[in-house]
């Protein structure tokens, strides 16, 4: 059987950094695009040009500098958005507009809105947008609380006025696998004009079935799957990028799509992205979770050492992993360094590895191994030289015998501050003390700690989320002090929220824009 071609839209710089907290900054939102170029995405959605000035210059920057990828923007229904999106993408080299309008009875009530006056937006903002552009995605938004006759004539509104993909979104991931084959098949055979454009899917995960609803659309006919790396976006998240491309990768045999994802990427791509967004990846995540390759029972461990596919449906290769864990030591060198770099998917100039084999040296006299997952945790660290707040020293006392004390000093724009503070417990005292040396109404929202690696010498990953007038930021940082990691963390947030708050500008952030006209 000849196989189809499933194209990949990546929307985890649009809809993935809508997820409260998850906002990334210009440059992070540059990195991942390129990750997501080299890839092979087909689409990447680069962002909502009219949410921000940033968000703006972000889309605006990655359709510049994109290779193969087609860069879109998202726009509602109106002239204005639509026309911003289009200054945002028109220098890519392939650009596209996605525009989109909430059709179910619970969506139309917002604009108030009849069936006739929407159908008549419809047909004129797609109009407008196939004028500036031709290459246009509409979306029906939460089309699978739409009734079945209205669908069917918007879609087919939409194709007449040039549309050349339709997006049929489960927007709050109400639907089912079966459903969502259904009601592509139904429009691709029902819908007049159905024929010459591409039938895509966006499922939201609710109720966990995002990513067998897209995969069971595409065996409806679509042939084009939104998703996120990480499954990262609103609520409880998309269609994960790594889940269908490798089901399909997999089970080729009963669904004998292809796309041009290199899945050797895959997790390189998803540790930068968990560290960018400050949302870490939970173990038993499929494809990319700590744990997907990992084997405790001893069942499971005698089956691996006799035939590794007793146990395993894909190879850790695929997906970028080593095929084993073999630890680095201090007495490693920069050759040996590198060569394990490379094997796990990183590429260094010889700057950053000099960064990095600093970090490795003072990492193995703390430790007795170092791991892969350890050394992926010194390469995504963020040492931004621009911070304007930098952890200088720490000293921590705690114990049975209070009160616990911090004593620390703060680089504040250039400048060694030092104060001691006092609090319940070593990592309350250590923030105390950071809010003494820099003040600020900064509220915390998350603090998480999680273990890279296993031991008590284990590295601590620490995530901390803060929210200062309706701005959100997270900070992450790695090391085998978790008290270290736990100030580094709470600086790093504090840095991207003090940049966040020299950027925005009142009534533009994305996370305030509705879908509703302006």
């Amino acid at each position: 059987m000849t196989k189809d071609k499933v194209l990949i839209f990546d929307t985890t710089l649009r809809d993935g950094e809508q997820s409260p907290g998850a906002t990334m900054t210009h440059d992070e939102k540059l990195e991942i695009a390129e990750l997501l170029d080299e890839m092979g995405v087909d689409i990447i959605e680069a962002g909502f040009p009219i949410a921000s000035e940033g968000d703006f210059r972000a889309v605006s920057d990655i359709a510049a500098r994109a290779k193969s990828s087609t860069i879109c923007g998202l726009a509602r229904a109106n002239y204005k958005d639509i026309d911003r999106c289009w200054d945002a993408v028109k220098q890519a080299k392939s650009p596209r507009i996605h525009t989109f309008i909430g059709t179910s009875p619970l969506h139309r009530a917002i604009p108030n809105l009849t069936m006739d006056e929407m159908a008549e937006r419809i047909h004129d903002t797609v109009t407008h947008a196939r004028n500036l552009c031709d290459n246009v995605q509409w979306s029906p938004m939460d089309a699978t609380r739409t009734e079945e006759d209205y669908l069917r004539r918007v879609v087919e509104i939409a194709i007449k006025a040039g549309a050349t993909t339709i997006n049929i979104p489960d927007t709050v991931g109400y639907t089912a696998p079966v459903e969502s084959a259904d009601l592509i098949r139904m429009l691709i055979n029902e819908v007049p004009g159905a024929d010459e454009v591409i039938f895509a899917t966006h499922c939201h995960n609710d109720l966990g079935m995002a990513t067998a609803n897209s995969l069971a659309a595409v065996e409806g006919g679509a042939r084009q799957i939104e998703c996120t790396i990480n499954g990262l976006g609103e609520r409880a998240g998309n269609t994960a990028l790594e889940e269908v491309v490798m089901a399909l990768k997999v089970r080729g045999d009963i669904m004998p799509f292809e796309t041009s994802i290199d899945t050797r990427k895959i997790m390189n791509i998803s540790r930068r992205v968990a560290t960018v967004s400050g949302f870490a990846v939970q173990f038993n995540k499929a494809i990319v979770g700590k744990n997907a390759f990992a084997h405790e029972s001893g069942i499971h461990q005698d089956g691996m050492l006799k035939n590794r596919e007793t146990f395993e449906v894909m190879k850790p290769e695929d997906v970028g992993l080593s095929g084993t864990s073999l630890p680095l030591g201090k007495h490693s060198g920069r050759a040996a360094l590198r060569a394990k770099l490379t094997e796990l998917g990183f590429d260094l100039a010889d700057n950053q590895l000099n960064d990095v084999f600093v970090r490795f040296k003072d990492l193995a006299d703390r430790k007795k191994e170092v791991f892969d997952d350890d050394l992926m945790a010194l390469v995504t660290q963020n040492d931004a030289e621009d911070d304007r707040l930098k952890l200088k020293s720490l000293r921590v006392v705690c114990g049975t015998q209070g009160p616990q004390t911090a004593d620390m000093v703060l680089e504040v724009d250039g400048a060694d501050i030092a104060t001691t503070a006092t609090g319940d417990g070593p990592v309350d005292a250590t923030f105390n003390a950071v809010k003494a040396i820099f003040t600020h109404r900064a509220r915390l929202q998350l603090y998480q700690v999680s273990a890279v690696t296993e031991g008590t010498d284990a590295q601590a990953t620490v995530t901390v989320r803060m929210e200062e007038e309706g701005r959100i930021a997270t900070g992450q940082s790695a090391d085998t002090d978790t008290v270290v990691a736990s100030a580094k963390a709470y600086i790093n947030a504090l840095n991207r929220l003090l940049v966040r708050r020299e950027q925005s500008e009142p009534g533009y952030d994305i996370k305030g824009v509705s879908y509703k006209d302006t």
